[in-house]
């Protein structure tokens, strides 16, 4: 009988820990902009917030649609500029403010131009990836970011957190979704 109580015990342990494992942090869910030409899955269900902001002298309405998971901001900002130029020229600003904004250094950088269909003829757009490392609050924290125009959209898709508190899984789930339509 004894044995047989153990084993119940072991056997009910053993499924609250398996039903723990399967109750998720990140409960991923499909969002499609309502207001920008992009989907993407997040991590739990996003907040959207617009504001002005300056990039290297270019005032743009950008939306900012964004999840927090134990302390990771995951989230995708765009806006428009005024031609396809501007736009390219504010990946590299968004780029910028963020990793001085945080008092990150970058670790690793990979930039690249991309023919993108606008319209009725294709037109330049840029991207850079990459991931950087700074402290807040004495805290390790780990930024990994995409920045893409096309045409004269742009787009600033990033993973933000302490360092420990950013699984990599997670930010390649993250920066895979991301589909500018």
């Amino acid at each position: 009988m004894r044995k047989s109580i153990l084993s119940s015990f072991v056997l009910t342990a053993l499924a609250a820990t398996m039903l723990a494992a399967c109750s998720p942090t990140y409960n991923w869910r499909d969002y499609n902009s309502p207001t920008a030409p992009f989907s993407a899955m997040f991590p739990d269900k996003p907040v959207t917030h617009t504001r002005s902001v300056n990039l290297d002298g270019m005032n743009a309405d950008m939306t900012m649609t964004a999840a927090e998971i134990d302390g990771a901001m995951f989230a995708i900002g765009t806006g428009e500029a005024p031609d396809a130029a501007k736009a390219a020229a504010a990946v590299s600003a968004m780029k910028i403010a963020l990793v001085k904004n945080i008092g990150a250094t970058v670790t690793s950088e990979k930039a690249s131009a991309t023919a993108t269909a606008g319209g009725a003829a294709p037109t330049q757009g840029a991207s850079i990836d990459i991931e950087a490392k700074g402290m807040q609050n004495g805290v390790p924290m780990r930024l990994v970011g995409h920045f893409e125009s096309r045409g004269r959209r742009f787009y600033q898709v990033i993973v933000m957190g302490k360092e420990k508190s950013v699984p990599q899984d997670e930010v390649d789930m993250f920066m895979r979704s991301f589909k500018p339509n």
